[in-house]
């Protein structure tokens, strides 16, 4: 059984309710250590940016899921603004670098997903801000 245990930080509530769950099944992961896991990735996701775009890739809505097993290894689904994205073939490879240097965590995979295609519904107000998309 998969718990959904969606962890954001007070000003992006709304677009990682919307963007990423985070789930890890019951067990050896004790609810603070799930939290500060989960607070170390979303962090670690936001210092993974699209070159073309002056906002991170959890705030632009791209982080779908966020799976943390008992043995801290992290699954993420991601996708893309667009499947012909030039940084296509590095993004995962700086997701699962940034990932990687949290503390704690043991390995990482990135799976790429075009189903559902983002759109700019998934984006927080965060990043509305930074591309003046209101």
């Amino acid at each position: 059984m998969i718990e959904d245990t969606t962890q954001t930080e007070p000003k992006a509530a709304e677009s990682a309710e919307k963007n990423a769950a985070v789930a890890t099944t019951p067990g050896m992961l004790s609810p603070e250590e799930l939290d500060r896991l989960t607070d170390d990735i979303i962090a670690a996701l936001k210092t993974v940016y699209d070159p073309e775009i002056p906002a991170d890739i959890y705030e632009l809505g791209l982080i779908y899921r966020i799976d943390i097993s008992d043995e801290r290894f992290i699954t993420i689904d991601m996708t893309l603004t667009a499947p012909g994205c030039p940084v296509a073939g590095e993004m995962p490879g700086w997701v699962e670098t940034a990932v990687l240097g949290v503390p704690g965590v043991s390995g990482c995979k990135v799976v790429m997903t075009f189903d559902p295609p983002w759109d700019q519904s998934r984006m927080s107000d965060e990043a509305r801000v930074a591309l003046d998309m209101w």
